[in-house]
């Protein structure tokens, strides 16, 4: 009898030890995983102010001068293009990978590819080589699943009661990437404030951090996967998840959502600034400001407002007031003349946005079981990848008949997912919303 209770003890303290320690390697877990999705959105936003400084203006010397505006908008479109691109084709095998391998060794390689993309893009610009900035965006690109990754491993470390607000804080890393790589983006760039800056000097700087990043992973992140999966590594399984992902019945919807909200956006965030460039006159510096300014409005989105809001909604009624009230702002960009009353609109997409993108992703885990978390949200991110792609290489032609057209074409694509939202998903919302609870 004693020997049972003294078993029953050491259960007892077993639990209590190490069910506290495993409280506090999920907090752990989480911080890596937050730099991972900081790094990678802090080179997408160093991007943006820049691009449109080495492609459009015909001083940079990294194309040809004879090549006029609207060739080079194409090609630019092209270059932006070249990322999702290739994500659309990686994503799904990194997903693959990590559910039948494991989240850590994926992501570790993952980070490799993403630090030889910073390091070839980089070289690219310091010997004015066109193809070596494909290359890099393109290796970066395809190695840049590891978003879907780390929205695999919050999903393994989350329940219900706080998937959204986890989810929540890679938005807020998306947020804080976004506020500070459009900005130094802008100023590294700038041998106005350092004599040598250039444009190349930020891409060093993220090279360095993803070697950081690296480290990091490597010392602090535990394997979250707990019962592996397999399934069949396939280059061309991006075109096949889309295929799968609109004949799911009970996801097709959310997809079809998923999928205009990011074309929408991403008419905006891709040629916004080609449209500062051409009205307003905006240098790289300039547009790393504004956009910088934007990122910090998502991270209090994300970190401040969201979880109030998330405790007394649902994901399912966020997003019904969110998306359509994104469709109306859109359009209001391209009514000032003054290049001020952009800083007063800016606040308002931000913050619908950094609404939209936790709960949509919160709503596509939910009805996902946890065994194919990877999977699913592999799925999840080719669709968004197939949709970053498709504006920069319409907009490069769009911006060449009217510099408005991309922000009307955000305005219409986010006005369409709404439509769709409220007409199809909200039909079906009930059983969402017993695997989509609000956050407690």
């Amino acid at each position: 009898m004693k020997s049972k209770q003294n078993t029953q003890l050491c259960v007892t303290l077993h639990k209590g030890v190490f069910g506290g320690k495993s409280m506090k390697n999920k907090s752990m877990t989480i911080l890596p995983i937050f730099f991972t999705v900081f790094i990678d959105l802090l080179g997408l936003g160093i991007i943006i102010p820049i691009l449109p400084a080495v492609i459009l203006n015909p001083v940079a010397g990294l194309l040809p001068m004879q090549y006029d505006f609207s060739l080079r908008t194409i090609i630019y479109g092209f270059l932006i293009a070249s990322y999702p691109i290739m994500q659309f084709f990686g994503a799904p095998i990194l997903g693959v990978l990590a559910d039948r391998m494991g989240r850590r060794k994926i992501l570790l390689a993952s980070l490799v590819g993403t630090m030889i993309g910073y390091i070839l893009f980089a070289i690219g610009i310091v010997t004015q080589n066109i193809w070596l900035l494909f290359l890099g965006r393109s290796v970066d690109g395809f190695t840049g699943g590891n978003i879907s990754i780390a929205q695999s491993a919050i999903a393994d470390i989350s329940d219900e009661s706080n998937k959204a607000r986890n989810f929540g804080l890679i938005g807020m890393a998306f947020g804080l990437g976004f506020v500070i790589g459009p900005f130094i983006g802008g100023k590294l760039s700038d041998p106005s404030i350092v004599s040598w800056f250039n444009f190349d000097t930020p891409f060093w700087l993220a090279a360095v951090l993803s070697i950081i990043n690296l480290l990091m992973v490597f010392r602090l992140f535990p394997e979250t996967l707990k019962a592996r999966k397999t399934g069949r590594v396939d280059l061309f399984a991006g075109i096949g998840n889309i295929r799968r992902a609109f004949g799911i019945n009970e996801m097709r919807t959310v997809f079809i959502v998923v999928f205009l909200l990011t074309i929408g956006f991403n008419f905006f965030t891709q040629f916004f600034q080609v449209f500062l460039v051409g009205k307003f006159q905006y240098n790289q510096s300039q547009i790393g400001d504004l956009f910088a300014y934007m990122g910090i409005w998502i991270a209090i989105a994300q970190g401040a407002v969201l979880r109030p809001l998330s405790r007394k909604f649902s994901s399912t009624q966020i997003l019904s007031y969110a998306v359509l009230l994104l469709a109306i702002v859109f359009p209001i960009l391209l009514i000032p003349d003054n290049a001020l009353w952009i800083y007063v609109i800016i606040p308002f997409i931000a913050i619908l946005q950094g609404l939209i993108q936790p709960n949509s992703t919160a709503i596509v885990s939910g009805l996902s079981d946890r065994s194919s978390q990877g999977e699913i949200l592999g799925i999840n991110q080719s669709i968004v990848s197939l949709a970053q792609a498709i504006p920069p290489i319409l907009a490069g032609f769009l911006t060449i008949i009217n510099l408005n057209l991309p922000t009307l074409f955000a305005a219409g694509s986010t006005f369409l997912a709404w439509i769709v939202f409220i007409n199809r998903f909200k039909k079906r919302s009930a059983g969402i919303e017993q695997s989509v609870k609000k956050v407690n």
